[in-house]
């Protein structure tokens, strides 16, 4: 696909997905969400995918959040469907049933980091900044910010960083957990393709399940929580995969996962 949204299918079962309006900061447009939306769409569809990596183009900013240029020429109904776009699209992020790896190239604010929280790691530049910075717009996070990055970083810090509007550095986001890795821009790709790599050898109904357990487990107690596990550990029980698991490891050799 060509256009706002690029997306290359690697060998491996490896999709890579690229915000691609670098001119604009990235910045999410009413037709960049569309064209996300419709490789979300096909990459929810195709089981031979196991691992999605989400970038941006250029060298200094992963997204600036909302297309506000755009925005200024919009009537109030017309601002509240474009909020519930971005939430809509951050939320099908989410809900990806393979692990998702946010490679933030650069600078990543607002909607822009909502779309990165919605992702289960995240690599971040070095060189950059990120922050959710609406309240300095007097707007509030509204694709799912709000609720996301307290449960990531804790609620005091959340409303720290919700309320003052403060970009934060690199380094300040991974220790606070907003980050998994800050590395040098030139390494963000790197490092994300490497995490990646590491997942993709893995059996990947086990990774959806993986994923289930653990996002559906963390918004409940830990009794619902583990027959939450439970229930994602049986679905794996008569797979063909758990079956080559077992056999390679008495071979000794590399298990070859066919998703079935």
């Amino acid at each position: 696909m060509t256009g706002t949204v690029l997306l290359e299918k690697r060998a491996g079962g490896l999709a890579v997905i690229t915000l691609n309006r670098p001119q604009a900061a990235n910045a999410l447009s009413k037709e960049m969400l569309f064209d996300l939306d419709e490789v979300l769409e096909n990459l929810k569809k195709d089981r031979s995918i196991r691992v999605v990596i989400l970038t941006g183009s250029g060298e200094k900013v992963f997204c600036a959040g909302a297309d506000l240029k755009e925005r200024r020429g919009m009537k109030e109904e017309e601002v509240l469907q474009a909020v519930r776009q971005i939430g809509k699209v951050v939320n099908e992020v989410a809900g990806l049933p393979q692990p998702v790896i946010a490679a933030l190239n650069g600078s990543t604010f607002g909607g822009g980091l909502e779309l990165a929280l919605a992702c289960d790691l995240r690599i971040g530049a070095l060189e950059a900044k990120y922050g959710l910075t609406e309240t300095s717009l007097a707007i509030i996070p509204g694709a799912g910010g709000t609720q996301r990055l307290p449960r990531l970083v804790g609620m005091g810090k959340a409303k720290e960083l919700i309320y003052t509007a403060r970009r934060v550095s690199a380094e300040e986001a991974e220790a606070i957990g907003l980050l998994e890795y800050a590395v040098p821009r030139e390494q963000v790709m790197e490092k994300a393709c490497e995490l990646a790599g590491a997942m993709v050898k893995n059996g990947p109904l086990a990774l959806v399940q993986a994923k289930t357990a653990i996002n559906r487990g963390a918004e409940t107690n830990l009794e619902t929580g583990l027959k939450i596990e439970e229930l994602a550990y049986s679905a794996l029980i008569p797979t063909e995969d758990r079956l080559e698991g077992l056999r390679a490891f008495a071979e000794m050799r590399a298990p070859v996962y066919k998703g079935r």
